[in-house]
């Protein structure tokens, strides 16, 4: 609960930021009729309706398992964090392409670009306050999970919190696209610049869109745990008194700390029923205790099958 905690306060401290940044931005674009500026703006305005859907599903997600809903609402994250995605492309990266492509056919009026300057740089620090937040929780978790900070950003199970590193990244690059684009048109006259600045914040807001996803859809569809931490379970498990063999093991990430392992294990044939409940029951404690992000664990006592023997079928007598 305090990892849920810590991303939602990343999340609000990136929503009130972007916020903020999407007026400013789109006012200093009408006034120096930057097509950029109006990119970035439009950028700012797809964070933060990114950022609300991000907080619907934190909320969402904590919801406890029903009778409807057995296996809880942990899965409503991705959902939400999915629709976040298509909103960064359809809010942002549409609109960004759109006005950079209008801007290079018809050129543009440019005005003073001193009101956008000082925007991009206020939103400068704003967004690096964002983004320092929200590396500063991933860094923790990372260490916690004793992973190093690339590997774990992009393999954890938290989108929520991704997602905003991802975006605020992708602003910082965006501003300075937009900056560039601006001092383009100052030494060149030509307007060429500034939609060609556009274009490519819309490009990055494409790629950001893409990865964010990508990494929802295959935590929809099912992602087991990391190779290392199977063999750690399949290890666990083997520990246990009773068990010899592990024939087949499924794992699934239902939530950033919601994991469901389901294992067919061989027991030793002179094993009683009472010891084989006490395995069952002292293999979850384990698992539990050296994983903590462990719910369920569900584990079916199956004969373990000799070489070159088959295995014999449940219905012969």
């Amino acid at each position: 609960m305090a990892e849920q905690g810590e991303s939602v306060f990343t999340v609000i401290v990136a929503a009130v930021a972007n916020l903020g940044i999407a007026a400013a931005k789109a006012v200093a674009g009408l006034i120096s009729g930057s097509s950029a500026m109006l990119s970035e703006a439009a950028h700012s305005v797809a964070d933060t309706v990114t950022e609300v859907m991000l907080l619907t599903a934190l909320k969402r997600s904590e919801k406890p398992a029903d009778e409807d809903h057995p296996l809880g609402y942990a899965g409503e994250r991705y959902v939400w964090a999915l629709l976040a995605a298509v909103a960064t492309f359809v809010g942002g990266a549409v609109f960004s392409v759109y006005d950079g492509i209008h801007t290079l056919v018809h050129g543009e009026e440019m005005g003073d670009p001193l009101v956008s300057y000082i925007v991009l740089g206020v939103a400068f620090v704003l967004e690096s306050l964002s983004l320092r937040t929200a590396v500063r929780q991933v860094r923790g978790e990372a260490e916690r999970m004793k992973a190093p900070f690339g590997r774990y950003l992009r393999r954890t199970p938290d989108t929520t919190v991704k997602a905003v590193v991802m975006e605020d990244s992708a602003a910082l690059a965006g501003l300075l696209l937009a900056a560039g684009g601006l001092l383009g048109v100052e030494i060149s006259g030509s307007a060429v610049w500034d939609g060609v600045a556009s274009i490519l914040i819309g490009a990055l807001l494409v790629y950001v869109a893409w990865v964010l996803g990508r990494s929802n859809a295959e935590l929809l569809i099912g992602r087991p745990l990391p190779r290392p931490m199977r063999e750690a379970v399949r290890e666990e498990l083997l520990s246990v008194p009773h068990i010899i063999g592990v024939l087949e093991l499924t794992t699934l990430i239902q939530g950033p700390d919601e994991v469901m392992i389901a294992a067919k294990v061989d027991f030793r044939d002179v094993s009683s029923a009472e010891q084989v409940e006490w395995a069952c029951e002292e293999a979850e404690e384990q698992l539990r205790e050296r994983f903590p992000s462990v719910r369920r664990v569900y584990l079916d006592p199956t004969p373990g099958v000799a070489p070159g023997q088959s295995r014999p079928d449940a219905s012969s007598t």
